[in-house]
């Protein structure tokens, strides 16, 4: 897809959102469930994925670690978001590889210490482009990378947790 079809493509969507902005407001989710030992299954595009403690918190291995998840979804979205936005700003990519790297502190999560943080910290998403775009035009696809990755940007604010009772089942 180059940059005429890929406006040409978005450009009906981008005017039914100014129009009626209401219809730009856009649901995602993910579903899962409580399985064998400390462990949930999330439900996923190819199947499902067996989420579990980590090495640093008492897990043997076997699962992937949300942290690590969360890491590939942000990798994910802000790779769409750079090949889109390279696409739109004529930037020829020959090849493109990412990373997306961040560090926890086991302290906080598993309450060692109260003052210690809960979350992940220094996330860093590192992108090397094979490109003959100079280093200003990289520096502009950087800023529009960032403002544009909807999961990067909503790591600014944490969820809300809710948790309800439904049927007569006891959690274990």
């Amino acid at each position: 897809m180059d940059a005429a079809e890929l406006r040409a493509s978005q450009a009906p969507l981008k005017d039914r959102y100014r129009e009626n902005p209401g219809t730009a407001i856009t649901p995602v989710g993910a579903t899962g469930r409580v399985v064998e030992g400390i462990a949930f299954d999330v439900d996923q595009f190819p199947g499902s994925t067996r989420a579990g403690l980590h090495a640093a918190t008492g897990g043997d291995g076997t699962d992937a670690c949300s942290g690590d998840m969360l890491m590939e979804a942000l990798l994910g979205c802000a790779g769409v978001t750079l090949r889109s936005v390279a696409t739109a700003m004529g930037i020829g990519l020959r090849s493109a590889t990412g990373t997306a790297t961040g560090t926890f502190d086991a302290r906080g999560t598993l309450g060692v210490d109260r003052e210690a943080p809960v979350g992940i910290a220094d996330v860093l998403v590192r992108f090397e482009l094979d490109t003959d775009a100079d280093d200003a035009t990289l520096g502009r696809l950087a800023v529009s990378v960032e403002r544009y990755c909807v999961v990067g940007r909503s790591l600014a604010e944490a969820p809300r947790i809710e948790i309800v009772r439904t049927g007569s089942g006891i959690l274990e």
